[in-house]
Order: structure tokens, then sequence, then C-alpha cells
């Protein structure tokens, strides 16, 4: 299983993606990426939970835990939209998805769609909170 541990990553050839794993929208996403995930292709980094030592150069956790973040191996951070892009296209499955995205004007766009999303995030983590059955598990 890949690692979210909180030792310093060794990223090797491999994006590393940090996510919010307090966020139960955040987690419930990242579960699902990580299942489409084939093998050990990328690493993923629960920011909440690792050692100060395991983010990469640059990005603090304040940072991390507020945009999403995709680490090139070469240390080189992508955020927000392009991030996603980036996620997509390490996915066969969502290969497409980064192709389309790719397209003259998309990228701005999808750039707006999420920061529209940051800003609705915490409404939406509300209510899907609201919604667990006795404080249960996410689905």
């Amino acid at each position: 299983m890949p690692s979210t541990s909180p030792e310093p990553p060794d990223t090797g050839e491999r994006p590393t993606v940090l996510y919010d794993g307090a966020c139960p929208l955040c987690s419930r996403e990242i579960a699902w990426y990580r299942r489409q995930t084939p093998g050990e292709a990328i690493l993923w980094v629960d920011v909440t939970r690792c050692a100060d030592a395991a983010l990469p150069q640059g990005i603090d956790r304040d940072t991390a835990l507020h945009r999403f973040h995709v680490v090139e191996p070469d240390g080189r951070p992508v955020t927000g939209a392009a991030a996603f892009v980036r996620l997509w296209s390490a996915h066969p499955r969502l290969a497409a998805h980064a192709r389309l995205a790719r397209l003259p004007g998309m990228l701005p766009l999808l750039e707006l769609g999420y920061r529209l999303f940051l800003r609705l995030r915490p409404l939406l983590v509300r209510a899907l909170s609201a919604h667990r059955p006795h404080g249960g598990e996410l689905p």
C-alpha cells in the first residue's frame, strides 16, 4: 500500500500527492484516487499526520492544507486545478480527462471552478459530516 508515513518520503520517480486527511470530503476523494492508482505510481502524504520533514521543501503545512498539491519527482510543486490534471495523467482511466484539461483555455476554467470549490468546501464538509450516521465512517 502507498505510504502515508510520518517519515520523509523517498519519492523516487513518483509524484507526491499532499492531502488533508482530516477533511472527510478530501479523504473520500483521495481514497477513490488511491483505488484507481496503478501499483505504487504515486506517493500519498496525509499532511495532517506527517512530520514536518515529510513536507517538500518550500511547502509548509498550512499551505498544503489550504490548496491541493502534487509535487513532481524533481521537487517542483503543482497546485490547484493543474495538480488535479497531473494526478489524472497518472491514471490510465483518467488520462483522457487530463488530455481534455490541457486543451487551450480549459485549465483557467478548471482553476476558476477549483477556487469556487475552495470557498464552498467548508459548507460541503459540514453537510457531508452531518449526514454521517452516528458520526461513523463515510461510505
